[in-house]
């Protein structure tokens, strides 16, 4: 904290203090953000079968991601997997299981 402090003295006395002082709280937001969204979600990770290339799981990836709800997913070809952090009051995983079914591949605990 005492840290944090300092360093904005000091940016403000610079030439481009007022923009340095803005980068650092726009920072200290999207840290704090983060970690708010981070403790409002689950995170699954299933085995995935129906992969052909690593194309299917970019694909994948792409979909879920851009699914109501859906945090984040990491689709890997080579592990053959998927790693999916999602708001549970937006979205269950009975139906992301259900999503990932409807696109042809079959998810697995």
């Amino acid at each position: 904290m005492i840290r944090r402090q300092f360093l904005k003295l000091a940016t403000l006395t610079t030439a481009t203090g007022l923009a340095s002082l803005g980068t650092i709280d726009a920072i200290e937001k999207h840290h704090a953000h983060a970690i708010a969204e981070a403790k409002d979600t689950r995170t699954v990770t299933w085995h995935v079968k129906g992969f052909t290339c690593p194309t299917c799981a970019v694909g994948l990836e792409t979909l879920l991601r851009q699914e109501k709800g859906v945090a984040s997913a990491n689709a890997s070809y080579p592990k053959a997997s998927v790693t999916i952090q999602f708001h549970p009051d937006e979205v269950s995983e009975a139906s992301l299981h259900s999503y990932i079914a409807e696109l042809g591949f079959t998810a697995e605990a």
